[in-house]
């Protein structure tokens, strides 16, 4: 991956906030404040600082920025921002500080309108009303949160290398694991999922993406196995998939692979080459300017015209969060197109208890011309 200086990693940060105080401007919003804590994950606080998590953020419309994080240490050493203000300083209590940072620093503001976070519990948002009286607080489902999350949907230059880099290294993983299994020194659902922990740190990435999904043929049925993995043989004769990804500087891959050890019943033939056909004809779809909702119909269709259905959506965007907007559903509104800079799952899964499941995903970068496909994922055959 290309290596980024202090300062290009400062100006990315710094385009991002201002992108956000342009639309604060064009609002009429004086200050947006953005919580993560163990209650509610905002991926907000990482995209407009590198901070990771566990802050307050307040962002104003002129674009200054205040982070009031738990972990100073850790935030002076990584995050971005104008000005940081301990947490420890109001004891933890993020009403305290949002009206302090916002009495102090209230001129960067165009007025006194501030739009608090819309997942807030209704008597949570009581408290910050009473607190913050003198403020003209607004909270809202279509508001300013919105706005980042559909900013979010087109990665920028930084965010496509970061998850090609986390690809690659799941790249790598998936064939040290085919390689592994065709030798016989993987074993069991427990040895394939800690293999990935061990090679992930070791090419510098910071976790798994999620919990890893490691499920023999005798419980490859489950779309997303529980636990998600077991001592139970892996792979064994039959169907078996691999669920992983692996994250590298905040950003996720999310790949899927089926091993298919023979021999195999005509059942299992049968599924595998209907996913083949899904995935082959979907991700032909994932182009510019096309509707999202056509990929996710066309799976629905290759399904059932072999009378058979798949039990969740075609695939979902990716990034600080493993479901990103959007998804690639057939609910999904007509007018949501594939756009350049969206990085989103291809994932089409059928699931029998009889004969086992098979799902392949790969992560899809839509481009100017099309799409590229950056992780390798495949149903694997073993004999």
């Amino acid at each position: 991956m290309k290596e980024y200086t202090k300062e290009e990693l400062k100006e990315i940060y710094r385009t991002r906030r201002n992108a956000l105080a342009r639309e604060m401007r064009s609002r009429s919003v004086g200050a947006v404040v953005f919580i993560d804590s163990e209650e509610h994950r905002e991926p907000a606080v990482p995209y407009y600082t590198n901070h990771p998590s566990d802050a307050v953020l307040i962002i104003f419309s002129d674009g200054y920025t205040v982070l009031v994080p738990w972990d100073e240490n850790l935030a002076r050493q990584q995050a971005q921002y104008d000005k940081l203000v301990p947490y420890t300083r109001y004891k933890n209590k993020d009403i305290d500080a949002i009206l302090a940072v916002l009495n102090v620093c209230y001129t960067h503001g165009e007025n006194s309108r501030v739009e608090l976070p819309p997942y807030l519990t209704y008597p949570t948002y009581l408290k910050f009303i009473d607190a913050l009286a003198s403020y003209d607080c607004r909270c809202k489902e279509d508001g300013l949160h919105q706005f980042v999350v559909e900013s979010r949907m087109i990665k920028d230059e930084y965010e496509i290398e970061c998850t090609r880099e986390a690809a690659r290294v799941g790249d790598l993983i998936i064939n040290e694991i085919e390689k592994k299994v065709r030798k016989g020194t993987i074993r069991t659902e427990t040895d394939v999922a800690l293999l990935i922990e061990k090679k992930l740190r070791e090419h510098g990435c910071q976790r798994t993406g999620f919990d890893t999904l490691a499920a023999g043929p005798s419980r490859s049925f489950a779309i997303h196995a529980f636990p998600g993995y077991t001592a139970a043989q892996w792979p064994a004769q039959g169907l078996s998939i691999l669920d992983f990804g692996v994250v590298y500087n905040g950003y996720t891959s999310d790949t899927t692979l089926t091993i298919a050890k023979g021999p195999l019943t005509s059942a299992q033939e049968k599924q595998l080459e209907l996913v083949q056909k899904a995935y082959d004809e979907c991700l032909a779809l994932y182009t510019p300017g096309r509707p999202i909702m056509e990929a996710a119909k066309k799976a629905d269709s290759v399904f059932a015209a072999a009378k058979r259905k798949m039990p969740h959506t075609l695939g979902h965007a990716i990034g600080l969060e493993i479901h990103e907007q959007p998804r690639v559903s057939p609910r999904t509104a007509p007018e949501v197109l594939f756009k350049p800079g969206m990085i989103l799952t291809c994932e089409p899964g059928l699931y029998d208890v009889e004969i086992g499941g098979t799902r392949l995903e790969n992560d899809v970068l839509i481009t100017e011309t099309g799409n590229e496909v950056i992780t390798h994922s495949r149903i694997i055959r073993i004999d």
